[in-house]
């Protein structure tokens, strides 16, 4: 089969996030497929963006064919980045015979988290007289209104809107990572929910092989508390306000005269540097914060902890459910999960590998944590495997591309 898969912000493990289209593109490949990913070449998820001379230029990356169109560089989300958009679909439209010619796809995806690719898309899928496909992310411009604070009048979202419902409507099959989504569809152009797919993010089995060892200020830091017996409840991911960090200084400072419970964020992020100034300010001796850690360490990183935090705000888009990356990591590391998130869908209750607590709890964290801590270390272990158990059999990306490819075998 030949796929095509356009995706303005698709990266790679040479380029950086996003790393999705290269998991799943990279399982096709290896069954034999022929996979050629469209994309801009800027995209601010990058670690670095390929240097393109002309549009349309051709990188041959792990076996997957990357497209790059040039759509112009941009800071933030203002009107620059609006360009971007605007110049990657049209010229994805107006080259829509010259892309079907040299390429013949067999299946047509877009996945750009927004939707205005999908005239594009359709137009292609027309012309190769195959099947069109969309993958949502998320659900724009929803997502826009509710977390970004943009007002509905405002005419990029109108335009989302308008694009959204023509996606729902055109594509024969809609793929979301969110579990629930069909609800909102189903009242913006999706004719029935037999179109709707869900195949949520997941983990790649190789990461976890043969992973980096640490090494410097983190391998001594755990080394550490190790030797002092300390129970550790670490988070690692970025630190922004949506990540509901501050709870764990709340749980920290109820832990003050819980001697052998210690905090540990590893990371960076808009929020650090706030964090270890009011953990400086309310003298919380049981809190650290470290650096960001390589990609190829983190399952170390992981392992050494003896229960793993995530949270995030409560927001009305979680009524669609959630996919977290950092969960399905998370389970792998086979650690106990402290988790604070209120959403329709719930991986770690599903799976029983920890503690679900409600948003944005410092006493719900500490509880959790003493909970954890005074549990015979074989009954962790067990709710630890039975995270990595779970997310082995249902979130891993052969598993996932596989289902993929039967939505794409469309009758």
């Amino acid at each position: 089969m030949k796929i095509l898969y356009i995706n303005h912000y698709a990266g790679s493990l040479k380029h950086g996030m996003e790393f999705r289209p290269y998991y799943l593109a990279s399982e096709w490949v290896k069954k034999g497929h022929s996979v050629r990913i469209v994309a801009s070449d800027y995209s601010h998820l990058r670690r670095e963006n390929p240097v393109v001379t002309k549009d349309f230029e051709l990188e041959m990356v792990d076996g997957i064919e990357y497209q790059w169109i040039k759509s112009g560089d941009y800071d933030g989300n203002g009107v620059k980045r609006a360009f971007s958009m605007f110049r990657f679909v049209s010229k994805l439209w107006f080259h829509a015979p010259k892309i079907v010619k040299r390429f013949q796809p067999d299946v047509v995806i877009t996945s750009s988290t927004y939707p205005l690719d999908s005239y594009a898309a359709f137009r292609i899928a027309k012309y190769a007289k195959c099947k069109y496909v969309h993958e949502a992310h998320d659900i724009w411009p929803l997502t826009l209104t509710t977390i970004g604070g943009m007002s509905k009048r405002n005419p990029f979202v109108i335009l989302l809107g308008i694009g959204e419902k023509y996606t729902y409507r055109k594509a024969d099959k809609i793929v979301s990572l969110l579990p629930y989504s069909y609800k909102h569809m189903l009242n913006h152009g999706l004719e029935s929910v037999d179109k709707f797919v869900h195949i949520p993010n997941g983990i790649v089995m190789n990461d976890w092989v043969n992973p980096s060892d640490l090494t410097g200020e983190h391998l001594k830091f755990f080394e550490s508390m190790t030797r002092e017996g300390k129970f550790v409840v670490c988070y690692l991911g970025g630190h922004a306000l949506s990540n509901s960090l501050d709870v764990l200084l709340d749980a920290a400072a109820r832990s003050k005269e819980e001697h052998d419970i210690v905090y540990v964020l590893i990371g960076n992020g808009v929020e650090k540097e706030r964090l270890k100034a009011r953990a400086e300010n309310e003298a919380l001796t049981n809190v650290y914060f470290l650096p960001p850690i390589n990609k190829t360490a983190v399952p170390r990183a992981l392992h050494y902890a003896d229960a793993l935090y995530i949270g995030a705000k409560r927001c009305e888009l979680y009524q669609y459910g959630v996919s977290m990356n950092k969960v399905y990591d998370y389970m792998m590391a086979g650690r106990p999960i402290i988790y604070g998130v209120e959403a329709a869908n719930n991986d770690v209750e599903d799976a029983h590998c920890g503690i679900t607590i409600a948003p944005d709890c410092g006493k719900a964290v500490f509880e959790a944590a003493q909970i954890l801590r005074n549990l015979p270390a074989e009954q962790r272990v067990e709710m630890g495997e039975r995270g990595t158990k779970w997310v082995v059999e249902n979130c891993n990306y052969e598993v996932l591309a596989d289902r993929f490819l039967d939505v794409l075998s469309i009758k």
